[in-house]
Order: C-alpha cells, then sequence, then structure tokens
C-alpha cells in the first residue's frame, strides 16, 4: 500500500501518521524542536507527564504560531498517577496550557507508588475505568483515550470490561521488534498502533542493517527515512520518530513508499536479530504479557 499521511481513530478524529516523539527531550531544548517541528510540516506532537518535558512542549507548540485546532496533541498518564487520574489530567492540561488533548493514553498497565515501587495494592484496569469516566463525562478535555505497551493479554482483560475502546495503542515497533500478536490483534479490533522507537532507539544496530542499506539506497534516502516508513506503509499506523535537532527533524518526515517484498524483507530482520529498546521489567511487574518478555 502507499504510504499514508493519516490515520482515523474509532472516533472518527483523524491523527497524522508522523508525529514528534519527545521522549528524552530535555528542557531547554524540546520546546524549540516542538517549535521547529510544527513550523516546518509536522502536525503530531507526543509527550508524557513521565517525560517530565509537558510545559516545554506547551511552550513549544505556542511559539509555533499553529492554532490549537492545528496540531494533534498526545500525552500519557504516569504509571504514579493511577491512583489519581482526574488529578493528573489536570495538571497535564495545565502543564501544557492547554483545554484539551486529542489522545491521553495509560502509559504503562503498571501502577507505581511515589518512589517508583510497584503498587500492587492498586489494579491498572480500576485506572481505565477511570479514565473512561473522565472521557465520557468530559469531550471538551479529552477527544480520545488510549494504553501504551499493552500486550494482547493485557488487551483482553481490558476489553472484557471495557465501556470505550482504546483508540491507540501505543507500543514498541521496528523491524526487530514487530510484535506481529499485538499488532494483529489491535487492527482486528480497531484500535490504531502507535510505533515508539522506530529506529530502535539511540545507536540502533537497525540503522547499520544490511537490508535497511540497501532499501535505503534504491529509494536515495537515509536508513532512518526506511524505518519510520515501514509503519506508514501499514494500515491503521502511526509513528514517533524523535530528535531535537532540525536537521533530523525535517529528515524524519521524509515518507517513501515501500513494496511488500520490502516490507517482507525488514520484517525477516526480527528472525536472526530480535530485541526490545525498552524491556517493561523496570515496573517491577514482569514481562506484561509480552510473549518474547517472559
Amino acid at each position: 500500500m502507499p504510504a499514508t499521511t493519516s490515520v482515523t481513530l474509532n472516533t472518527g478524529a483523524v491523527m497524522p501518521t508522523v508525529g514528534l516523539g519527545t521522549w528524552k527531550s530535555k528542557p531547554g531544548q524540546v520546546e524549540h524542536a516542538v517549535e521547529f517541528a510544527l513550523k516546518n510540516g509536522y502536525t503530531h506532537i507526543d509527550t508524557a507527564a513521565g517525560y517530565q518535558n509537558e510545559t516545554e512542549v506547551g511552550q513549544g507548540i505556542k511559539a509555533s504560531g499553529l492554532s490549537r485546532e492545528q496540531v494533534f496533541l498526545t500525552t500519557k498518564l504516569d504509571n504514579p498517577d493511577q491512583r489519581y487520574p482526574e488529578k493528573a489530567l489536570e495538571a497535564s492540561l495545565k502543564k501544557l496550557d492547554t483545554p484539551y488533548l486529542d489522545l491521553w493514553l495509560m502509559h504503562w498497565p503498571a501502577p507505581m507508588t511515589r518512589d517508583g515501587k510497584p503498587d500492587r495494592e492498586h489494579d491498572w484496569l480500576d485506572t481505565w475505568k477511570t479514565m473512561e469516566d473522565l472521557y465520557l463525562a468530559h469531550p471538551e478535555k479529552l477527544k480520545a483515550i488510549g494504553v501504551s505497551n499493552f500486550s494482547v493479554e493485557y488487551l483482553e482483560r481490558l476489553l472484557k470490561v471495557a465501556r470505550v475502546v482504546p483508540a491507540v495503542n501505543q507500543i514498541e515497533l521496528h523491524p526487530s521488534c514487530p510484535q506481529d500478536d499485538v499488532v494483529g490483534y489491535c487492527q482486528d479490533k480497531g484500535i490504531v498502533l502507535t510505533a515508539y522507537s522506530p529506529l530502535g532507539s539511540d545507536n540502533s544496530p537497525l540503522l547499520k542493517n544490511g537490508t535497511v542499506i540497501k532499501i535505503a539506497a534504491k529509494y536515495g534516502v537515509q536508513p532512518a527515512n526506511v524505518l519510520i516508513s515501514l509503519h506508514a506503509n501499514k494500515p491503521m499506523h502511526t509513528v514517533l520518530p524523535k530528535s531535537v535537532t532540525n536537521e533530523r527533524i525535517l529528515n524524519n518526515a521524509k515518507i517513501i513508499d515501500l513494496t511488500p517484498e520490502e516490507i517482507g524483507e525488514l520484517h525477516d530482520i526480527d528472525k536472526t536479530h530480535h530485541f526490545r529498546a525498552c524491556h517493561p521489567s523496570w515496573t517491577g511487574f514482569g514481562g506484561l504479557g509480552f510473549p518474547d518478555c517472559k
């Protein structure tokens, strides 16, 4: 399929395919990155309370000169805030200096205490129920809600009781972590996938992979463009390249059409070189149902 420029969520809202990710983008850098991206064709910005840069992301959006309605803005509920979603939502809106979010995600199905330990007394499913309450009661504040880092096992548990089907599941996706089980399940349920770490995170070996380099040379682009474009060439996918340098922000937005054979070649990388940049065990809840993390 030719690469998409946007996808439609189960709410009917349109989400731009390529967004600027801001994980590890520090205050002092991130406001410029957001401003520059929005002034140069991006219309989708992704942040999180846990990134501790929402205030600066909001400043970057304001500085871009774009109206709020021209930007698709995602943030996420932090793990230590799972007992207090309403308070956390208000804090995010205030820091981002925005009356509403286009998308609010549960960052991990892993409640934590303030000191970063697993909060085993609290069930993430109760947090989701509160997020549903807030979404249904405040359409003026929340245009869509969704999840992040959810395996099929956790999605099945959620969907058994959900009043609102998540609009999005944001997960690590790249040729060495294709997560075909999660992708297939979400597509079947009408849940859009957002790929984070599409390059395989920092200093990724994927940028030096022979298959990636060969395809990049064919189209006259950088290896990063191939890895980002992979997701734009799949139905119901969006993707979040991240950078704070102007040149890379511009380059990452160049999306190419890939053939089915090229997509197949990229997927075959996982057979000989599988890795996850962000293993869920850091949460204290083990593998969170992901088969390669058990």
